[in-house]
């Protein structure tokens, strides 16, 4: 179990920087730089989430972020990590990253197009495009810059960039710096997107349609069959992100085009991040061998940012070929994602739409979220609370998920903390 003092001196002062007892919005001066309504709101928040013992966020892991982990010198169990199947400390995983920081260092010392181009980057893209199906790949140094460099460099003011209204917060950012017209289209709603683009075409504005092929807060999955028939009636262009779905949807995790039988060739860009499924970091940016040259040359993410790191890029390689030879950490995820979505549902509790190893437990209200996940952290167990703006006023939310390496007494002792604190509630 966790140190019980540790965790509730962490609850209700997590920053260090601040003298004891004092209140974080109190640092707002008039005229200062965060005299401005956001900060002031952020800082309330924070400070009402202390005084109810309930902050959990960013608590500081004294062991590696798998399954089991751990706090202050206690055991913590994790059921909010993106690690989906089990692979961080994965032997052969580690000992490529191991390997390539012998040979190579640390770093490259550069950005791709001057100094920091490693053979192992180009073998490394040149595996995971053939795996997800593309004719080239960019590496980036992380999912967020992916997102950004692509619809930066392809959009202008122009242009329409039609998203879905769920579509993750890079998606967002990339429209807002190209300048293209942004408009978001109901969650999932094929129909209302459709409107959108007959409306745009006319126009004449050239269209990108973006979306997540898992969203990352509902766990349910886009319906990209429908939404490439949209696209190509309309002469638009498609951006799909898999970030959530590389590692876990179709066979060997080749994502969502895999698993809804779509050839990845008819998504014109295919976007996502290396540190979920995939136990390391950065992103990438899929498609055809063009598009590829032209995000080298024309994305400032790619131009301007240090080369993702020697240890990190043979972790992605590696993960390609752990996927290919051991199917049954896919296989466990999946039963584990079955049993985590019936315990939550059993206990009379709302997950959503999910159809993924993303098992949220939509509560409401945003400190009754925090006070779950505090309450739950008494039991060694930790969880994600998820406020709004990450999702709707009155949609707050604890983000459960599955992955292979959960056993039955992980199951059982998450149940008896759940039932717990809907005990406290009661």
């Amino acid at each position: 179990m966790l140190p019980t003092d540790a965790v509730r001196d962490f609850a209700s002062d997590p920053y260090a920087a601040y003298p004891t007892g004092t209140s974080y919005a109190a640092d707002v001066q008039p005229g200062g730089l965060l005299d401005f309504e956001a900060a002031r709101q952020w800082l309330s928040r924070i400070d009402q989430c202390r005084d109810a013992n309930a902050y959990t966020f960013g608590l500081p892991l004294d062991a590696a972020a798998s399954v089991r982990s751990g706090f202050a010198g206690g055991e913590l169990l994790l059921f909010s990590t993106y690690g989906y199947l089990g692979l961080n400390q994965h032997p052969r995983i580690v000992a490529a990253a191991t390997d390539a920081a012998l040979r190579w260092g640390t770093t490259t010392g550069g950005c791709r197009l001057m100094t920091g181009t490693l053979e192992l980057h180009l073998e490394t893209e040149r595996e995971l495009a053939a795996f997800l199906g593309t004719e080239a790949l960019a590496l980036y140094s992380s999912g967020y810059d992916a997102n950004v460099a692509v619809i930066s460099s392809l959009l202008g003011r122009h242009d329409v960039a039609i998203i879905d209204e769920k579509a993750h917060r890079s998606i967002l950012d990339g429209c807002r710096l190209s300048g293209a017209r942004t408009v978001r289209f109901r969650h999932n709603d094929v129909e209302h997107l459709d409107t959108l683009l007959a409306r745009h075409r006319a126009t004449g504005a050239r269209a990108l349609v973006a979306i997540d092929g898992v969203y990352s807060m509902d766990g349910d999955i886009a319906p990209l069959a429908a939404i490439v028939e949209a696209k190509q009636r309309h002469g638009a262009f498609l951006l799909l992100d898999e970030s959530h779905a590389i590692g876990v949807l179709g066979p060997d995790g080749r994502g969502t085009s895999s698993h809804t039988d779509i050839p990845a060739e008819v998504v014109d860009v295919i976007t996502g991040s290396l540190g979920k499924a995939f136990p390391s970091g950065g992103g990438f940016a899929a498609g055809s061998r063009s598009l590829v040259n032209y995000l080298q040359h024309g994305s400032a993410p790619y131009m301007f940012s240090s080369a993702l790191t020697p240890a990190n890029t043979a972790a992605v390689r590696e993960t390609v070929r752990v996927l290919l030879d051991e199917p049954h950490h896919i296989e466990s995820m999946w039963k584990n994602t079955a049993r985590l979505t019936n315990l939550v549902r059993d206990l009379g509790l709302t997950t959503g739409p999910t159809e993924t190893p993303i098992v949220p437990v939509v509560l409401g209200d945003t400190l009754r979220t925090y006070r779950w996940a505090r309450h739950l952290l008494d039991d060694g167990i930790y969880v994600s609370a998820v406020p709004a703006p990450a999702v709707p006023e009155g949609q707050s939310r604890l983000r459960l998920c599955a992955t292979a390496r959960q056993s039955s007494e992980d199951f059982d002792r998450l149940g008896r903390a759940l039932r717990r604190v809907l005990d406290l509630e009661a």
